[in-house]
């Protein structure tokens, strides 16, 4: 499979919505394979289409527990095409979340606490899942990215505006190396 260069902030492909997939075919479970070695060697547990430049509403994850050294990986992947978060719990849940587009940076973000979601599989099946926790959290965050929407687009401002000033001078400081 291909590693693919994963896209960071301020690239404008990420305030981009992606629109429907037609089917899913040979050429889309190459991407959603690609897309999903990429997210293990960044190393990440979840990776939008938009992130890898790409327009179309797809996404991987893997919560999975990832393996000492000299242990074989027990990876359950999750794909999905066309997701569309169909129940939304009143209940609220805050979990730290951080994000390959926004890279060295995290912050608290409330989000539902349970999510209901409908989607297409990897074969193109109809499927729905019930989410909690720390995959509820990270489904809303991946489904976000395919509406143009950063983990930092649900924090204050003065939260943002720090993050990004963080960002900055990271990447200022990265290019003078």
């Amino acid at each position: 499979m291909t590693i693919l260069p994963i896209v960071t902030v301020p690239d404008p492909v990420l305030k981009q919505r992606a629109t429907e997939v037609g089917t899913v075919d040979d050429a889309l479970r190459r991407q959603m394979d690609n897309m999903l070695d990429t997210m293990y060697d960044a190393p990440g547990i979840g990776l939008a289409a938009n992130q890898i430049g790409l327009l179309n509403r797809v996404l991987v994850m893997d919560l999975s527990e990832r393996a000492d050294e000299g242990e074989d990986v027990k990876r359950n992947p999750i794909y999905m095409v066309n997701p569309e978060i169909i129940f939304k719990s009143e209940e609220p849940s805050e979990m730290e979340e951080g994000c390959l587009s926004i890279p060295g940076q995290y912050a608290l973000v409330q989000r539902p606490a349970i999510v209901r979601v409908k989607y297409l599989d990897y074969n193109g099946q109809g499927q729905e899942m019930e989410a909690s926790g720390l995959l509820s959290h990270c489904v809303q965050h991946e489904i976000d990215h395919l509406d143009g929407v950063l983990f930092i687009d649900h924090l204050s401002k003065l939260k943002r505006d720090m993050i990004m000033k963080k960002l900055a001078k990271l990447q200022k400081g990265q290019q003078v190396l």
